[in-house]
């Protein structure tokens, strides 16, 4: 499994799956407006990082990395990196691939002195939230938060000093 910064050529595919995982997997619904933004890869790259992850060749993985203050931080607050929009291929789920992903965002996280990586779940990703309580990340029930659409979010945080390789 290799996790890089996404380049331009993988923005269609990168599109293709989070919505194929979002929406494909009942998450949200297909007229949401959230759709949209899924799928719109190269507006979320002009102003947050997105990383893939890839095997055999094949994007199989992605997530949105966003700073404090920029526009796809949702519930970052100064000193905290957020992580958005995992999403891993059906197919490859069990290869490592969202591990992969959310280590290298703590890792970027230690590299620019961040206290803490946070991110915004939803109760019904199951698989998703065994991978962040695995990683040492923990509920942080007073910053969850309701979608306009009635959606309750989980927010999830990882200190750095406590976090695992």
């Amino acid at each position: 499994m290799t996790v890089r910064t996404a380049t331009t050529a993988d923005h269609d595919s990168i599109g293709a799956l989070t919505v194929a995982v979002y929406v494909g997997e009942g998450y949200i619904s297909p007229e949401s407006p959230y759709a949209d933004e899924l799928a719109d890869t190269a507006r979320r790259a002009g102003s947050a990082t997105l990383l893939v992850a890839e095997h055999d060749g094949e994007v199989v993985g992605s997530l949105t990395v966003a700073r404090p203050g920029t526009p796809y931080a949702d519930i970052a607050r100064p000193g905290e990196l957020e992580f958005r929009m995992l999403a891993v291929s059906s197919g490859a789920r069990g290869l490592g691939a969202g591990t992969a992903l959310v280590r290298t965002v703590i890792e970027l996280a230690r590299i620019e002195a961040f206290d803490a990586v946070v991110l915004t779940t939803m109760p019904a990703m199951a698989d998703a939230r065994r991978l962040y309580d695995r990683l040492g990340f923990t509920h942080a029930p007073q910053r969850d938060w309701v979608t306009p659409s009635g959606l309750r979010l989980t927010v999830m945080r990882l200190p750095l000093d406590s976090a695992s390789g």
